[in-house]
């Protein structure tokens, strides 16, 4: 059975990006990049605007306000290139001209169930927050993965991660520093169908 993984890198303040930042708001640095470049295999999961915005950086496009990808930006887009993608979209159309990348047009959280039961090995989300909302919903979320970044984007921040969440109960499994000033912190997730009564023991 494989394991769904919803991996996210935030702001402090929850934001999964801001306008006029560089990707990993220009604060990643060795420890964090090696580190990414020891994960495992994965199939990625996203959903339509994910995919519009990656595939169009694995073309060349590059993020507004930046001349160009710095080369750390650029190794992480050809990592994903070469990954195995699963796109879950009715507005996208056949054939994806990204490579490795299958559009499925079913309702995305039967079909990650299916995926779930099927298969072996991690699949994992990335970006994709609607996505990522509706597979915590159904319980299908193994693990819950959050990066931070030490900056709040209160004026410029952009895709709030959290708003449209149910409550969610996290118990810690794994925490890291990495360069003296990245926050990995993971969890295991349990929907809450109200907020926990009395005082934990």
């Amino acid at each position: 059975m494989s394991e769904l993984l919803v991996d996210f890198i935030t702001s402090l303040d929850g934001y999964a990006s801001g306008e006029g930042w560089p990707g990993f708001w220009g604060l990643e640095g060795p420890e964090y990049l090696a580190w990414l470049g020891e994960q495992p295999e994965v199939t990625y999961l996203m959903g339509a605007n994910t995919y519009r915005l990656m595939s169009g950086f694995a073309a060349g496009e590059v993020p507004d306000g930046q001349d160009e990808f710095r080369p750390e930006e650029e190794a992480s887009v050809d990592e994903l290139t070469q990954a195995s993608k699963v796109v879950f979209s009715s507005s996208l159309e056949e054939p994806l001209t990204w490579a490795n990348s299958t559009l499925v047009r079913d309702d995305a959280v039967e079909a990650v169930r299916a995926m779930k039961s099927s298969g072996s090995g991690l699949l994992s989300t990335i970006g994709s927050l609607g996505l990522s909302r509706s597979l915590l919903r159904a319980g299908l979320v193994d693990r819950f993965r959050v990066v931070m970044f030490p900056v709040i984007t209160g004026a410029t921040g952009a895709e709030r991660i959290y708003d449209g969440y149910p409550d969610v109960a996290l118990e810690m499994i794994e925490h890291r520093t990495f360069d003296g000033r990245i926050q990995l912190v993971e969890y295991k997730p349990r929907v809450l169908e109200h907020p926990p009564l009395g005082t934990p023991a």
